[in-house]
């Protein structure tokens, strides 16, 4: 199909599963953290804000080696993890995703932080005296209020795991049809100087991430903001 073979299809495939599954686990997880983020005032805030942005600053390949020593089977996790019967996660697509959570950490943590701290004040302190209660506030009136912002959060996380490359080599390898995605299998094409490949799953990755993109800019114009004190 146009060019593609089908083991880029699958590499692609492997791509978007992992996108969605990693996405999906970060925005439930990260969503009490981005919230605490948001209201606390404890003065030690600094040094969780810092850590949640480390992957914005550190190389992929420096995060990647870290990750497969952790979850090797000689580290800290995978030992454990051999110790027990499970298997080390080195190299396996569990891996992957847990690479690319922590990777995509703060394009999920930062726009919902934002988010949630342009709610709360008297909204909430309205819908508290009106009896509803914490998860009603949350469902009701949060989760409105920031949708913008757990859109933004959601799409760029996606689109972000799309072209991950140094976390994924390092800790996933690149095993076909299991570990190898888009970005590894478009190397393995210029290395070998197919660029007709490359160039033909490269465009596909453009084409999804420009949809992507265009798809955040537009809801987020269509959304009103809200100011609320």
């Amino acid at each position: 199909m146009f060019g593609i073979s089908d083991s880029d299809l699958t590499a692609l495939w492997i791509t978007l599963k992992l996108a969605v599954i990693s996405t999906s686990l970060l925005m439930v997880l990260c969503a009490p953290l981005a919230w605490w983020l948001a209201h606390t005032r404890w003065r030690g805030k600094v040094m969780i804000e810092a850590l949640v942005a480390m992957p914005l600053v550190l190389p992929p390949t420096v995060m990647g080696f870290y990750l497969l020593v952790l979850l090797g089977p000689r580290g800290a996790v995978g030992g454990f993890l051999e110790d027990i019967g499970v298997g080390h996660l080195a190299f396996t697509f569990t891996g992957l995703v847990i690479g690319s959570m922590i990777y995509s950490l703060p394009f999920v943590v930062q726009p919902l932080q934002n988010a949630f701290a342009a709610t709360g004040g008297r909204v909430l302190e309205t819908a508290a005296t009106l009896r509803a209660g914490p998860m009603d506030r949350f469902f009701t009136v949060v989760l409105p209020l920031a949708r913008r912002g757990i859109l933004t959060a959601a799409v760029l996380s996606f689109a972000h795991t799309l072209g991950e490359f140094g976390v994924i080599l390092m800790i996933g390898g690149n095993i076909p049809g299991q570990t190898q995605v888009a970005s590894i299998a478009i190397y393995d094409h210029v290395e070998a100087m197919d660029y007709a490949s490359a160039h033909a799953l490269s465009l596909l990755l453009v084409a999804l991430a420009f949809i992507l993109l265009m798809s955040v800019y537009g809801l987020n114009r269509r959304f009103k903001v809200v100011g609320v004190a």
